[in-house]
């Protein structure tokens, strides 16, 4: 995953839309084509080191453009900035973890299971009934037995999804107590202050080749710094509802991006799940006033 930020969105001007478009456009195929690369590094620093430079990268990113002042943070500040270190310590290497096992389409596509939840969490509509019920079809496809199952990889992805569910109630949380994007930052500087001896250990266990450090940051910068700023960007420019759809789309470029630059194929049966989960989504978002 992707970790996306969302800082409180202004209403948007009708000239400005088609820019946010892009930049919603941009972010999301971004994300996917820096996990995809991060990837290729895999068998050099294995998941953990790829993690570890990511957020080094991204702490070093959101830091330096955010600034936030920490003597001002009040005691609980400090405690939903610090739950949110460790869901960004756990999501990105449980989905990375999943992605090595069981390939990125379909890692990211039980990681969305996440926010579709956090949608569906205490509606009594029918329509959204549906929605679970469809997505729940679909992830029964994803997981139903079979001998190349890998079930440990499924589990880290739903693990992911978990992550991401409380990274979006968290976040939710410090922006309302915290201006801006300082708790999102904050927090992603203690991950990568907690990802420092996990990453110098891998990278001393397993030194790196210069490709795969190539790799490494360039999946930081792709997944992290680029997605942020156009996130931030284009929540000024749309409604929320349209962003929340086009977030919808990160299984199905996630699973294009596995298939153009790792070689991973998707079979009919899992397609058709990618796109229960999608369609479940799309809808809950599109029937909400």
């Amino acid at each position: 995953m992707a970790t996306t930020h969302t800082p409180a969105p202004i209403a948007p001007a009708a000239s400005s839309r088609g820019a946010g478009v892009a930049l919603m456009s941009g972010s999301a195929v971004s994300n996917q084509t820096g996990a995809a690369i991060g990837s290729l590094a895999f068998d050099t620093i294995t998941p953990a080191g790829v993690v570890a430079v990511r957020q080094w990268i991204a702490a070093v990113a959101l830091l330096a453009t955010t600034r936030p002042r920490l003597r001002e943070f009040t005691s609980a500040q400090w405690r939903l900035v610090i739950a949110l270190a460790g869901v960004f310590a756990v999501i990105n290497l449980a989905l990375y973890s999943a992605v090595d096992r069981i390939g990125l389409g379909l890692a990211v596509t039980l990681e969305f299971l996440g926010p579709l939840a956090v949608a569906l969490a205490g509606s009594r509509r029918r329509i959204d009934l549906a929605c679970a019920l469809l997505a729940a079809a679909g992830v029964a496809v994803l997981m139903r037995p079979q001998p190349s199952a890998d079930y440990l990889g499924m589990g880290l992805a739903l693990l992911a999804a978990v992550c991401w569910a409380c990274y979006i109630l968290l976040n939710h949380a410090l922006s309302r107590t915290l201006p801006g994007a300082q708790g999102t930052a904050t927090a992603c500087g203690l991950s990568g202050l907690l990802f420092l001896p996990i990453g110098i250990g891998v990278l001393l266990a397993y030194p790196p080749t210069w490709s795969a450090l190539g790799f490494a940051v360039t999946a930081g910068v792709l997944s992290s710094a680029v997605p942020f700023l156009c996130d931030a960007l284009a929540l000024r420019r749309v409604p929320a509802p349209l962003f929340a759809i086009f977030m919808s789309l990160n299984p199905v470029l996630a699973a294009t991006a596995g298939l153009l630059i790792l070689g991973q194929h998707l079979d009919l049966w899992q397609w058709a799940s990618v796109a229960a989960i999608v369609t479940a989504n799309t809808t809950t978002v599109l029937t909400r006033r």
